[in-house]
């Protein structure tokens, strides 16, 4: 069995690793490099884990992998990664399970039906698109175009209505042009993601985009990316109204930091909540009543 040391933020949550490495090798990224090719760790040894951190006192726990949904493949016999979570549902005491990332090319039918049934596992799915245009999708090597993307995106509304979406997309990589990025808005636009991480495109030595003659200079680069961020800001604002008035489970991670008053609490969609409370909520699922919408966070009331 492997040991490995749980990542701990909270007493009530954790990281659990169920694969290491990576086989994508998308032209941007080290980590297939340094990390190696992709190793699944045994189911047993997973749930085994978990089963440990439940004992320990555990609410919540998240798989992690560069791409949790290729899970399996590399195994003995293989085990695809949502009859992984099948397995982990049934582990009493835990309340809620979360995992990332997810590559777009690998998600399945199958997971998303497991996502869609089940009672424990959270409605946020972290789905990175990187870019909208095919063509650079298709010099990033990620194996799926902007059809295909949407498509997916489509399918898991369509099948999990209450999902929160979320995702990280690129901005400036090397040969991109103002069609190109428009054609990421267009994504944007049309996926409505609850949030987005941003990045500018900077090059890591070793890899092959980093050796491309075509880089984007940072005076074109910088407002593509400042207009990625205001769309990406005013559509999270949106999609975070839209529970305002009802009521929500929150699973208490700690004593608000900035007023002693209040608890804060994460929803399932991954938005957090802040309400009235004192240390005996901690680690505990707790109803609570949205008031206030502030675009990435709640203000709410306990409904107990």
């Amino acid at each position: 069995m492997e040991e490995l040391a749980a990542e701990r933020k909270y007493p009530i949550n954790s990281g659990v690793n169920n694969l290491f490495g990576c086989n994508n090798f998308c032209s941007y990224c080290i980590v297939p490099y340094v990390r190696g090719r992709e190793r699944s760790r045994a189911p047993e040894d997973i749930l085994e884990e978990i089963r440990r951190l439940a004992a320990d006192g555990v609410k919540e726990v998240m798989l992690l992998g560069q791409n949790v949904n290729s899970y399996g493949k590399s195994l003995p016999e293989p085990v695809t990664f949502a009859e992984l979570l099948r397995r982990v549902e049934k582990i009493n005491d835990i309340e809620r399970i979360r995992f990332m990332t997810s590559h777009p090319k690998d998600l399945s039918d199958e997971l998303i039906q497991v996502m869609r049934d089940s009672k424990k596992i959270c409605r946020h799915l972290h789905l990175p698109l990187q870019s909208g245009s095919s063509r650079i999708l298709k010099s990033m090597n990620r194996k799926y175009d902007k059809e295909q993307y949407l498509e997916l995106a489509t399918k898991i509304r369509r099948e999990i209505p209450d999902i929160s979406l979320t995702t990280d997309i690129i901005v400036g990589f090397p040969g991109e042009t103002e069609e190109d990025f428009e054609e990421t808005m267009d994504v944007v636009r049309k996926v409505r993601y609850d949030s987005a991480f941003t990045f500018l495109y900077s090059p890591r030595t070793g890899t092959p985009a980093a050796a491309r003659e075509d880089q984007v200079p940072p005076e074109v680069a910088k407002p593509r990316f400042d207009r990625l961020l205001r769309e990406v800001q005013q559509i999270a604002a949106e999609r975070c109204g839209r529970d305002l008035g009802t009521v929500q489970t929150a699973l208490v991670e700690e004593i608000d930091s900035h007023d002693p008053s209040l608890v804060t609490g994460r929803l399932s969609n991954n938005l957090m909540v802040h309400f009235p409370g004192d240390a005996r909520l901690i680690g505990h699922l707790v109803p609570v009543r949205l008031t206030e919408a502030h675009g990435f966070y709640y203000m709410g009331q306990p409904e107990f």
